[in-house]
């Protein structure tokens, strides 16, 4: 058996394994699936060439996460990176537009412009410690406490009853209203406003960039570095047991809290596995992936740059949809995260076609169709999108959880984002990542630093991993190394 065995060879999983397989370990990873990738595989789901990413699509961190940073993720794989980064569609035709130039974002802003500036203007000038405090500082002093006040100020703030204090257009509102509710949480919460802060500025920091091809890249290019250095990755292994593990020293589990007790709960205290059973998810989604015949005619032309689009309307629209399913009910105007990719990337699909991806937050479990409540919502915004509609493909909450056990109920973010959760992510005290089991790990987003494709989950269980059972350093990661 190798000296690390590692269950999941999504994101998290994988980037454990570049770890361990670089620090000259022997690595086999073990997926259940046919398909390695977890939370960012690519596959044509409709028609041969029309290319769609199943549940990641747009990568904010794939730039600014220390793991991919250090991996050199941007020199193996191309992004294109859009202009404008994300938008935010109203009625009649108007917009706010979240440019990667911070400068014509408050421009396009216009009374609000300055406060849109003051908002964003310092953390993305501290860009990196605020990364750091979201990514690498969980429980301990911040090592860039300028950024962590920074960004404690102002989740204070739009986290808060505060957060209308700020803003007085329904376009500047909307903007950062849109991208906090990616958090799948009720608004304002701090949870969201820390989210969304994070993800604007990056917006204007670094952008928001798209994988060529698709999702899978990033998790073919980790796993092509782990076959590099030794490692095996082994697809359509559906492990039951750490039993099967024997020979190994260390193992990794890239799953989700409650599937743990069934893997290890006999190398286990059972009141930590009482704990995990008791850990909390939240809210799912319901995917839609459509077809086009042409580009979304969207009523605000200059929408049609953007690669993301938040399709909820104004600040108390999206807070209102929020809250519905927060309460178990489905919106009937949902918040919908759109991604045009093919924009972009033209080996998405053939020419004159394009490929849409979407979805809307739904009660965990949720077994409803919510294609006609997103198609409305988008021909709200873009009068005509019914007719450049060609084929639809559609994933309830309960689809999401066949598709990836981790997501349990449809929830994409490995637990409901709440501050008691992010602080006890599934335990609390300073390394979450190590199990009370001889030699046993979870990296999955279920621990710290939580949902997103970064990484984080699996670097920091595998730096963990490195020390208490190897005595050895980390390892370079870069290309070259």
């Amino acid at each position: 058996m190798a000296d690390v065995a590692i269950v999941g060879a999504g994101p998290n999983g994988l980037a454990a394994g570049v770890v361990m397989a670089r620090a000259g370990l022997s690595v086999e990873i073990f997926e259940a699936e046919r398909a390695i990738g977890g939370g960012s595989r690519t596959m044509e789901l409709l028609e041969p060439e029309h290319v769609h990413d199943i549940c990641s699509a747009v990568h904010p961190m794939a730039l600014a996460s220390p793991f991919f940073r250090e991996f050199g993720l941007r020199e193996r794989i191309p992004f294109v990176v859009p202009e404008l980064s994300y938008a935010n569609p109203l009625d009649n035709g108007r917009a706010g537009l979240a440019y990667r130039d911070l400068g014509r974002t408050a421009l396009g802003l216009d009374k609000d412009g300055q406060a849109w500036r003051r908002l964003m203007r310092p953390l993305v000038q501290h860009i990196d410690g605020v990364v750091d405090t979201g990514l690498n500082q969980f429980l301990r002093v911040p090592r860039h406490p300028v950024a962590a006040a920074l960004l404690g100020s102002r989740t204070l703030e739009q986290g808060t009853g505060l957060w209308n204090l700020r803003f007085s257009t329904e376009e500047a509102a909307a903007l950062f209203t849109g991208v906090a509710a990616h958090a799948v949480a009720a608004l304002p919460t701090l949870a969201a406003a820390g989210a969304g802060l994070t993800l604007g500025a990056l917006a204007h920091a670094v952008g928001w960039p798209i994988p060529v091809g698709g999702s899978q890249a990033l998790v073919n290019a980790m796993a092509d570095d782990i076959r590099a250095h030794g490692g095996a990755v082994h697809t359509a292994r559906r492990i039951e047991s750490v039993g099967e593990f024997d020979g190994a020293k260390a193992v990794l589990l890239d799953v989700s809290p409650g599937a743990v007790g069934g893997l290890a709960g006999d190398r286990l205290p059972q009141g930590y596995v009482s704990m995990l059973d008791r850990f909390r998810f939240g809210d799912g989604a319901c995917k839609v992936d459509f077809i086009l015949s042409g580009p979304v005619p969207w009523a605000n032309e200059e929408v049609r740059a953007a690669g993301t689009v938040h399709a909820g309307g104004t600040r108390a629209e999206v807070a209102a949809s929020e809250a519905d399913v927060a309460a178990g009910r489905h919106p009937e105007k949902p918040y919908v995260l759109v991604s045009q990719p093919s924009l972009f990337d033209s080996s998405r699909a053939p020419h004159g076609r394009q490929v849409l991806w979407t979805y809307c937050h739904v009660p965990n479990g949720s077994t409803r169709d919510m294609t006609e409540a997103i198609v409305r919502q988008i021909e709200r915004f873009a009068p005509g999108f019914r007719d450049v509609v060609v084929r639809s493909h559609v994933m309830t909450a309960a689809d999401l959880e066949q598709y990836n056990a981790n997501y349990v109920g449809g929830d994409f973010s490995g637990g409901a984002v709440t501050i008691p959760q992010l602080l006890a992510r599934p335990s609390f005290g300073p390394h979450p990542w190590r199990m009370p089991g001889k030699g046993l790990y979870l990296c999955s987003a279920s621990t710290p630093p939580g949902p997103g494709v970064h990484g984080m989950g699996g670097y920091h269980a595998a730096k963990l991993a490195l020390k208490d059972v190897f005595g050895l350093p980390v390892p370079q990661l870069g290309r070259s190394s």
